[in-house]
C-alpha cells in the first residue's frame, strides 16, 4: 500500500472544496465543505467560541483519500451527546477534561459520516490519528459524535468506546399524501393530529415553504429574530452568528427549506430545515408570537408534507423531544465513539456505557410500542 499520512488542518479553507467533498462528504449537507466553511467564515466557530478547527486530512501516495471534521474543544456545549457528567467526574479526580478533541459537526445533532472515506484503512488511520493526537498533546480524550453505525463498529475495533443514544425520526413508507400517512395511525391519534393542524392553520395568517431563490434576505432577517429568541432561552446565547445565515444564503440556499408563518404580511414564526439527498433535517425553530400548535405544524407536519411530496425517505427532527412520538416520529438509535487517555477513567466509562446501552434499548422498545401507529 502507498504511504499513508494524516495531517491537521487549522481551517477548512486550507483544502479545496472538491477534494473535501470528493471523499464522500457530500452525502450529507452538514459535512460538506460549504457548510463547515460557513461556520468558520461567519465566526460561529473559531477564536473565542471554544470550537477550534483541527480537521484531519489523510493522504495516500500524496493524494487526499479521507477527511474528518475535528475541533479542539474547551467546553462541551453544542454537541448534543452530552459528557458533562464525565467532565465533572474527571475534574473531581484531579484531571483536566478540557481541552479535548471532538470529531463532529458543530451544533448539529445529525448522523452522518465522520471518518469520510470509502477506504476502511483510511478510516482506521483517521481514528488512530485522533487517539495519537490526544495522547501526544495531553488531551483527556477524543470523541466522534453522531457517526454512522458502520463507523461505530469500526471504532470499537480501534479501541474506542461505543455509545448508543436516541432521537426521533419519521420514516416515509411510500405515502402518496399526508392523509395516507394518517391512515397508518390509530383512530385517536389520527383525529388528534387533524385537530392540531386545523388549530395551527387557523392562527390568522398563511404558512409558506420556501427553498432556494424564493428565500430572500428579509426572510433571514426575520428568522434571525426567531433564532435569537430560541437560542437565548435554550443555551443562554445563540451558537450561530447573524453572518452564518448570510453565508448559508450565499452557498447553500438550495439546500434550505424555510417554513414561515406570516400574519398581516409579517413573519411571526419559522422553522429551518436542511435537505439531504434522501432526508429532511429539522434544525431551528423560533417565533415572536405564540399560537397554539404552530410549532408542531411548522417543524413536524410541514416537514412530513415536504418529504412525501418529494419522495424523501425520512425526516430527522433533531435532538430530544418525546412529544415527537405522538406525531409519527419513532425512536432511532444514534452512535458516538469515545477514546479516553486515562485507563482507569476509560474503564469506568466503559462500565457506564454498557449499562446505558441496555437502558436506551429498553426505552426505545417501550416508546416504539407507545407510538401512534395502528397495531398489526
Amino acid at each position: 500500500m502507498s504511504e499513508m499520512t494524516v495531517s491537521v488542518l487549522p481551517a477548512i479553507s486550507g483544502i479545496d472544496a472538491a477534494l473535501w467533498d470528493g471523499c464522500g462528504a457530500a452525502v450529507n449537507p452538514f459535512t460538506t465543505h460549504r457548510f463547515l466553511a460557513a461556520l468558520e467564515a461567519s465566526g460561529s466557530v473559531g477564536e473565542g467560541t471554544g470550537w477550534h478547527p483541527s480537521h484531519l486530512i489523510a493522504r495516500l501516495g500524496g493524494q487526499v483519500a479521507g477527511v474528518a471534521p475535528c475541533y479542539l474543544k474547551t467546553h462541551s456545549q453544542g454537541e448534543y451527546i452530552f459528557d458533562h457528567a464525565w467532565a465533572q467526574a474527571y475534574d473531581r479526580a484531579g484531571g483536566a477534561y478540557y481541552p479535548k478533541l471532538q470529531c463532529a459537526v458543530p451544533f448539529t445533532p445529525v448522523t452522518g459520516p465522520r471518518l469520510i472515506s470509502a477506504n476502511p484503512q483510511v478510516q482506521q488511520a483517521l481514528l488512530q490519528a485522533m487517539s495519537h493526537i490526544a495522547q501526544q498533546s495531553g488531551l483527556s480524550g477524543a470523541h466522534v459524535t453522531f457517526c454512522t453505525k458502520a463507523e461505530a463498529v469500526l471504532g470499537e475495533s480501534a479501541g474506542f468506546l461505543s455509545r448508543a443514544t436516541e432521537q426521533f425520526h419519521w420514516v416515509n413508507r411510500g405515502y402518496a399524501c399526508f392523509d395516507e400517512f394518517l391512515a397508518d395511525l390509530s383512530s385517536r391519534k389520527r383525529k388528534a393530529i387533524r385537530k392540531e393542524r386545523d388549530r395551527a392553520q387557523a392562527f390568522g395568517g398563511i404558512i409558506r415553504s420556501l427553498k432556494g431563490d424564493d428565500i430572500k434576505p428579509a426572510h433571514w432577517d426575520a428568522f434571525w429574530q426567531f433564532y435569537q429568541d430560541t437560542g437565548s432561552r435554550k443555551w443562554g446565547q445563540p451558537y450561530l452568528t447573524r453572518a452564518f445565515f448570510d453565508q448559508l444564503h450565499d452557498t447553500m440556499r438550495d439546500d434550505c427549506l424555510l417554513v414561515l408563518a406570516e400574519r398581516d404580511g409579517r413573519p411571526v414564526a419559522g422553522a429551518l430545515n436542511l435537505l439531504g439527498p434522501d432526508a429532511v433535517f429539522g434544525r431551528y425553530w423560533g417565533c415572536i408570537e405564540d399560537h397554539p400548535f404552530l410549532h408542531f405544524e411548522l417543524c413536524y407536519h410541514r416537514a412530513i408534507d415536504w418529504a412525501i411530496a418529494h419522495k424523501l425517505a425520512r425526516v430527522e427532527a433533531g435532538a430530544q423531544g418525546e412529544h415527537k412520538l405522538a406525531r409519527g416520529y419513532l425512536p432511532s438509535q444514534t452512535h458516538s465513539l469515545h477514546w479516553v487517555r486515562d485507563q482507569g477513567f476509560h474503564n469506568a466509562i466503559a462500565d457506564y456505557l454498557t449499562r446505558e446501552r441496555q437502558a436506551v434499548s429498553e426505552e426505545m422498545a417501550i416508546l416504539t410500542e407507545m407510538g401512534p401507529f395502528r397495531r398489526g
